[in-house]
């Protein structure tokens, strides 16, 4: 039997609590002073985290090691299995031919402003890749397409990585509270719902930001109408999605309702000074070339493009939502196999001599997200490979479903950065480390509450991954909320949303804006650009969470 205690080395919380911020100050050091690999990072904070659980606080060697098993295998599945099934789904479209297709969609349905289509595609198209793949690639794939359009690098940089925000608490269908609700035992809708809040928030406003950066404030008042509808509709989607509908889809719903706004409006209004606009915003070289109206798609066309983010909503609102005849949601949820965790479960109790619940796993075979994304893949592909464009297109069957090895073999070693980071949190977690830091910080009281998010926007800048931040300070949040008489949910939400804003200066992110524009070396130059906009974002984000924890503003947050 092993009970973790909060004050193990020399009977004091403080000292204890600093100890236990050793594996998670290696973590930070090596990432971002020393430079390493983020697996590296990961692996070796991983093993100062058993050192310091083994001999710091007393937790046997095999529970030790034994932890950080159980939490490389919830990285592996669901985690990792979720990520590559949603780039997987992603590939499916651009070996089809059908990303091409998709651009041009943004081009006609922005009627020439550029910077209506910098919105639509690094917004609302940036949004869909952040819910279907994220950990970066909605910051390639767009810099890239905003490049295409004839931004000057340093502009499209700029525009990405303040787009790729308000959508990346729910994104890569929401792993980031999926984690939270797996490491803290909080239901993760509920998580999900007060996150739906919070980042909506930011929603209303990045849009209008975007113009702002690419075209000054004069550009900003003449597209505001676009940007405010835009950003509205999408805000709006997002808290709805999120509180009554499935957290799961909340990026997906939010951009595809943005995008459906800006189509509605744009049919009735068009904003002032395109011609102008274009010599401002793009490169001289581009801005001398005549603009040629988009061509215009045709119908089929225009819905093969869509068609695989459509179809993930069905499918994810019928495992959902559908009770119907049969209820497919109790079904799904009846094929989970749940254990308690071998060498783990039944030895590492409370202080009341309970099995504490951390150490039950549960095996998502079939409601698993990931699962869901590879049935809708599998039948993007089948559609894609029966349906030629008349020979325009060609992609076999087969050809779509190899996609699948490709991503595995590309992803490795991002994956192997989420295997140690949530084996770290697993470590931390269940030997007692996490705990100790969060009895320690609810000592602030409830000050705590203004102080929350600042995790989650450091977790996220360093590691560059939402869902890491939350693997590494959830379970800190929900304690410090605990002793402080703070709504852990909330906390835990806010550390989720601070994350959210941590993403703009994350050397990772930022390494892949410069890449993808090429700017290779010039990360510095991008930082000062975007830097204000995140400390800004993130106190906006500070003010919101505190005055939520209070009667302020408590009647934002939905009841359960």
């Amino acid at each position: 039997m092993f009970t973790p205690t909060t004050d193990p080395i020399g009977g004091s919380v403080a000292i204890s609590a600093l100890v236990a911020l050793i594996p998670l100050l290696t973590f930070f050091i090596l990432l971002a002073v020393v430079k390493t690999k983020a697996h590296v990072a990961g692996l070796s904070s991983l093993l100062v985290a058993i050192v310091i659980a083994i001999l710091g606080f007393k937790m046997p060697v095999l529970m030790a090691l034994n932890s950080g098993v159980m939490g490389m295998v919830f990285g592996a599945f669901p985690i990792v299995w979720i990520v590559v099934m949603a780039i997987f789904l992603y590939q499916v479209t651009v070996v089809s031919g059908r990303f091409e297709d998709l651009r041009r969609v943004f081009d006609v349905i922005g009627g020439g402003d550029v910077r209506i289509q910098t919105v639509l595609i690094a917004f609302c198209f940036g949004g869909l890749l952040e819910a279907l793949a994220g950990f970066g690639a909605p910051v390639a794939i767009t810099a890239t397409m905003l490049l295409s359009l004839g931004l000057s690098p340093l502009r499209a940089a700029v525009a990405v990585l303040i787009a790729n925000t308000a959508p990346v608490a729910f994104g890569a269908v929401a792993i980031p509270i999926t984690t939270a609700g797996a490491l803290t035992g909080i239901p993760a809708a509920e998580i999900g719902a007060v996150v739906g809040h919070q980042s909506p928030v930011l929603a209303l406003f990045v849009p209008s930001v975007l113009v702002l950066v690419i075209d000054g404030w004069r550009g900003m008042r003449q597209t505001l109408p676009a940007t405010l509808v835009i950003g509205f509709s999408f805000a709006i989607a997002q808290f709805l999605c999120a509180t009554y509908f499935s957290y799961e889809l909340t990026d997906i719903v939010a951009s595809l309702v943005g995008l459906g706004a800006a189509v509605l409006l744009l049919r009735v209004w068009r904003p002032q000074g395109i011609e102008q606009a274009r010599h401002r915003v793009l490169t001289e070289e581009a801005a001398a070339q005549p603009h040629v109206a988009g061509k215009s798609l045709d119908k089929a066309d225009t819905w093969m493009a869509l068609f695989p983010y459509l179809l993930v909503i069905v499918i994810f609102g019928i495992a959902k939502l559908w009770t119907l005849g049969v209820d497919i949601p109790k079904w799904l949820s009846g094929t989970d196999i749940a254990f308690g965790w071998p060498g783990l479960h039944g030895r590492v109790v409370n202080g009341e001599g309970e099995a504490i619940s951390a150490t039950i796993y549960k095996f998502q075979w079939l409601s698993s997200p990931g699962t869901l994304l590879l049935l809708t893949g599998i039948i993007a592909a089948f559609v894609y490979s029966r349906n030629n464009g008349g020979g325009r297109y060609e992609m076999g069957f087969g050809q779509g479903l190899a996609e699948i090895a490709k991503t595995i073999v590309n992803m490795r070693f991002a994956a192997l950065t989420i295997l140690s980071v949530l084996g770290l949190a697993y470590v931390m977690n269940l030997s007692g480390q996490t705990i100790t830091v969060g009895t320690w910080l609810a000592g602030t009281g409830g000050a705590f509450a203004f102080l929350s998010p600042i995790l989650g926007w450091i977790g996220t800048a360093v590691t560059g991954s939402d869902t890491s931040a939350n693997a590494l300070f959830a379970k800190l949040q929900q304690t410090a909320g605990a002793n402080a008489g703070i709504d852990p949910t909330l906390l835990v939400a806010a550390n989720t949303s601070g994350g959210v804003v941590g993403k703009l200066i994350s050397p990772q992110n930022l390494a892949i804006a410069a890449t993808s524009v090429k700017m290779e070396g010039q990360e510095s130059v991008i930082l000062k650009k975007v830097a204000g906009w995140s400390v800004g974002m993130l106190l906006l984000l500070c003010v919101l969470v505190y005055l939520q924890s209070t009667p302020v503003l408590s009647w934002m947050l939905p009841a359960f």
